[in-house]
C-alpha cells in the first residue's frame, strides 16, 4: 500500500482561474482521507491531479516517496470509482471487472482469480454473467468498486461514488465502503458533499473552501472544534447556529449579551476571550442544535421565541424558531409539546459554546 505527500500543490487553468491553491498534506498508508467541500471548492480538482488526470501547475506529489508530476496515470498503481460508474454496456458484469486486467496482459488464470475474489467480497458472484443495464444503481456502483480492486492498486481514488443513488442504498454502500476499506487495509482519497458520509467514513478530513484547505483533522475534532467559521458552519446537520454576542470583562468575569441575557463564560473560554482583548467588542456565538435545552426557570438565563416549524425525524425533533433576526434550529426529544405558533423557553449548554472574531472569522475559543 502506499503514503502520499502533497508539497504546496496548486492547479492554476489557462484562463488565470486558480482552483487549488497551496495544498500541503501527509496521507499515511491505509488512511481513509476524505475530501469535503461545496462544489466549486477545489476538492475534485486535487483528487485529479492525484490520478494525473489533471497537470499540477507547480508543486510536488509523492507516492511512496516518488516523485509523481509528471508520470502517466496508467504507471502511478492508482484505481478510480467515478460518480457515473463509467462501465461499458456491450460487457458483463465479469468482463468490466476483468478489462484493466486484459489491458495489461495478466494471464487469464490470474484474472479469473482476482474477479472471483472480489466479486466475493462485493456479493456481486451471481451477477457476474449480467450487463450492467441489468443491474440496480447499487450493484452498478460496486461493479465500478470490483473493477478498482481487482488491480490491486496502492491508493484508491473515489469521486463522489455514492452522488448517484437514492438515500436507503447511499446509506448500504457507505457501511459496504467502510468494511473494504478495513479487509483491504488500502489508502483511500475520496471526495464528497455530504458532510455525513464525511464524518462516518473518514479517518481524516479536508476541510476545503475556494481552492483552500481550511482544516484537516479527525471527524471528531471537526465537530467539537472547529478552526474557524465556516468550518463550524459546513461539518454538522443541522447546521451551528450563529449569533451576535458583545464581550463584557468584568475583573476575572467575562459575560457575553446575547438578546437582552448576560451568559457567564466557564473560566477557560473566558481567559481566551480576555487574553485576545475582545472586552467591549462583538463576537460571533456559536451553538450546536443539540446543545439548546429546554428551560424550566432554573437556569442563570433563559431566552423565549415563538416557534416557526416543527420537523419530526423519528427519534428526534428538530424546531426552528427566530432570536431577535437571527434563526435558531434546535434538536429536541420527540416528546416535546412544541408546535408552530407555540412560545418556548430554552438556555445553551454554556460549556458548548463556541466564539469567533467577527472579523477574521478564526475560533476565539470550542
Amino acid at each position: 500500500m502506499a503514503s502520499l505527500s502533497l508539497k504546496d500543490v496548486c492547479k492554476v487553468y489557462p484562463n488565470g482561474f486558480q482552483a487549488v491553491k497551496n495544498f500541503n498534506m501527509e496521507i499515511e498508508d491505509k488512511e481513509f482521507i476524505i475530501f469535503v467541500g461545496p462544489s466549486g471548492c477545489g476538492k475534485s480538482t486535487t483528487l485529479r491531479m492525484i490520478a494525473g488526470l489533471e497537470d499540477i501547475t507547480s508543486g510536488e506529489l509523492r507516492i511512496d516517496n516518488t516523485l509523481m508530476n509528471d508520470v502517466e496515470p496508467k504507471d502511478r498503481d492508482i484505481a478510480m470509482v467515478f460518480q457515473n460508474y463509467a462501465l461499458y454496456p456491450h460487457m458483463t458484469v465479469r468482463e468490466n471487472m476483468a478489462f484493466g486486467l486484459r489491458l495489461r496482459k495478466v494471464p487469464q488464470a490470474e484474472i479469473d482469480k482476482a474477479v472471483n475474489e472480489a466479486a466475493k467480497i462485493l456479493d456481486l458472484s451471481h451477477l457476474l454473467d449480467r450487463k450492467p443495464k441489468a443491474l440496480s444503481g447499487g450493484q452498478r456502483q460496486r461493479v465500478a468498486m470490483g473493477r478498482a480492486i481487482v488491480r490491486n492498486p496502492k491508493v484508491f481514488l473515489m469521486d463522489e461514488p455514492l452522488s448517484n443513488l437514492d438515500a436507503k442504498l447511499r446509506v448500504q454502500m457507505r457501511t459496504e465502503i467502510a468494511k473494504l476499506h478495513q479487509r483491504l487495509g488500502t489508502t483511500i482519497i475520496y471526495v464528497t458533499h455530504d458532510q455525513t458520509e464525511a464524518m462516518t467514513l473518514g479517518t481524516r478530513i479536508v476541510v476545503m473552501k475556494d481552492g483552500v484547505v481550511q482544516q484537516i483533522d479527525s471527524p471528531q475534532n471537526l465537530y467539537e472544534k472547529p478552526g474557524n467559521l465556516f468550518v463550524a458552519g459546513f461539518m454538522g446537520s443541522p447546521q451551528m447556529n450563529f449569533l451576535d454576542a458583545v464581550v463584557r470583562v468584568n475583573g476575572d468575569d467575562v459575560c457575553l449579551e446575547v438578546a437582552g441575557q448576560t451568559i457567564v463564560l466557564p473560566a477557560q473560554k473566558a481567559k481566551a476571550v480576555k487574553d485576545g482583548g475582545y472586552d467591549g467588542k462583538t463576537v460571533t456565538l456559536g451553538i450546536r442544535p443539540e446543545n439548546i435545552l429546554k428551560a424550566d426557570g432554573s437556569e442563570p438565563y433563559s431566552f423565549t421565541s415563538t416557534v416557526n416549524v416543527y420537523e419530526l425525524l423519528g427519534a428526534e425533533v428538530f424546531l426552528y424558531f427566530d432570536l431577535e433576526s437571527s434563526p435558531v434550529t434546535a434538536r429536541m426529544e420527540p416528546s416535546t409539546k412544541a408546535r408552530p405558533g407555540d412560545t418556548i423557553r430554552y438556555t445553551f449548554e454554556t460549556e458548548k459554546i463556541h466564539l469567533f472574531d467577527k472579523e477574521t472569522e478564526l475560533t476565539i475559543t470550542n
